[in-house]
This record gives structure tokens, C-alpha cells and sequence, in this order.
């Protein structure tokens, strides 16, 4: 059983898709940033100075305490967050198609056309239907 883990857990397959995993996931985080801290603030900017993390529908105002402490938290709808988070996908998206695009391109360009069957030559051909005229008579 040990043996059939070792396979299988160092594959080459599985450690790639690890590697593939762990990259993804600090790609995800570069991502992520850029949305964040460059993207969405230019965004903000342009349609009028608008701060997206901001956008919300409250459903219920936050309760305080004479002492100005929150006894309840404000209940609300941030769809500015959401926002980013659809930028922040679309993103990703885009840049993992551009990526495999390229790779499938670079995979065509690198394996040969496969080579088209062989037949018989023409040779060939009229020598068995000779064989075959000869047979009948």
C-alpha cells in the first residue's frame, strides 16, 4: 500500500498540479491586489469619485450604547465588494485564457503534423487487380 502511495503522490502529474495549485494561489493574491489597489480606485475615480468597498444597502443601522460601544452591528448589503470580487474573476479569467491560449499555440507549433496513413502504391494496386482478372478467367 505504501508503495502505491509513493506512486502516486510523486508522480510527475501530482506534484505539477501541486506547483500549478500553489502558484495559482499567489497569482490569485497578485490579482486580488491589483483589483484592489489600482484597478478599482482609477475605476472609483472616473465615474466620480466613488471608493467601491464603500457601496452598501443598509438594512439596519448599527445600535450604540450611551458610551458610544456598538451593542449590534450594522446589517448591510456591500455590493461594492462584490463588485471588486467580479473584477477581481474576470480578471483572473482573462488571464488564465490568455495563458492556455498561448500554451496550446506554442504545443501546435511543436508537435509535427501526424503523418497520414500509408497505402498501397499504385503499382500495387493494379498488380492485385491483375492477380484478380487473372483468378476469374
Amino acid at each position: 500500500m505504501w508503495s502505491e502511495f509513493k506512486k502516486f503522490a510523486f508522480k510527475g502529474n501530482v506534484i505539477d498540479m501541486a506547483v500549478g495549485v500553489i502558484i495559482g494561489g499567489a497569482f490569485g493574491k497578485i490579482v486580488t491586489s491589483l483589483v484592489n489597489d489600482l484597478i478599482m480606485p482609477i475605476i472609483g475615480i472616473l465615474v466620480g469619485k466613488v471608493n467601491f468597498t464603500d457601496l452598501k444597502i443598509v438594512l439596519s443601522e448599527a445600535e450604540m450604547n450611551a458610551a458610544g460601544e456598538i451593542v449590534k452591528a450594522e446589517t448591510a448589503i456591500t455590493y461594492g465588494n462584490f463588485l471588486q470580487t467580479v473584477v477581481d474573476f474576470l480578471l483572473v479569467a482573462i488571464s488564465i485564457f490568455v495563458f492556455v491560449r498561448i500554451m496550446n499555440k506554442t504545443k501546435k507549433k511543436e508537435e509535427p503534423a501526424p503523418e497520414p496513413p500509408k497505402g498501397p502504391t499504385t503499382e500495387e494496386l493494379l498488380a492485385e487487380i491483375r492477380d484478380l482478372l487473372a483468378e476469374k478467367k
